[in-house]
């Protein structure tokens, strides 16, 4: 759960700093279920919908040199991003579960970050707009209410690049409706998780990572646990 704040500068336009994405996801899938009362298996492996976003500075986090952001102290931040979801990742209409969605999907999102001392509070919210799959699982057309979420990170500098962080974020909405049936079932999920990233050398770093969900109305109820590893190019700090 890492913040959405866009902090790493990829572009410059004035005083302004902002980063453009494009993500490709490639996932399996595996698993059994039940679709109208009968079991259903499903083993499939593809790319999902690829993702484009755009992430700007509006407050805060000048664009600075190398030689200038070893010295930068943060303030106060406020970003922006837009994000969207094309569709044309490994669908089946003959299936019900699929990786990806045969939709567009849209998600304005905004931040504000203010740094404490060594502590750094980040709140960001957003809202997920979808449009009609007119071929979902047999020729229906599946729609879908808007999912509204928002995310609270609190991250502590302990100093010698080691840091650690305690996240939350909250889901509602995303009730849909098929071939005019509408569903009662949406989304009012709450996860915690925490991170603890642990500086190797100049370019390497571990980070250990934890969530679980605290309420689930429907869907996101499991438990993550991991440790990854970073590499950072080019020159450093």
């Amino acid at each position: 759960m890492a913040p959405s704040l866009p902090t790493r500068v990829r572009w410059i336009c004035g005083a302004s700093a902002g980063k453009f994405d494009v993500i490709v996801p490639y996932a399996q899938l595996s698993g059994t279920a039940l679709v109208a009362g009968q079991p259903r298996d499903r083993d499939v492996a593809g790319f999902g919908d690829p993702r484009f976003r755009l992430s700007v500075l509006l407050y805060g986090a000048p664009a600075l040199s190398l030689k200038e952001f070893a010295g930068y102290r943060q303030d106060t931040i406020i970003g922006a991003s837009i994000q969207v979801s094309a569709p044309g990742g490994q669908y089946d209409p003959s299936r019900a579960v699929n990786i990806a969605t045969n939709r567009w999907s849209f998600k304005p999102d905004i931040g504000i970050s203010q740094a404490l001392g060594a502590l750094t509070v980040e709140l960001s919210t957003g809202v997920t707009f979808y449009t009609s799959n007119d071929d979902y699982f047999g020729g229906k057309t599946l729609k879908q209410d808007p999912i509204y979420s928002a995310q609270l990170h609190v991250t502590y500098d302990f100093g010698g690049g080691v840091w650690g962080a305690v996240n939350g974020t909250y889901y509602m909405g995303g009730r849909t409706t098929v071939d005019g049936v509408r569903s009662n079932v949406e989304l009012g999920n709450s996860r915690v998780g925490a991170t603890l990233a642990l500086p190797v050398d100049r370019e390497n770093s571990i980070k250990l990572y934890a969530s679980t969900g605290v309420s689930t109305r429907t869907g996101t109820s499991f438990d993550i646990a991991g440790i990854a590893w970073q590499y950072r190019w080019g020159a450093g700090l």
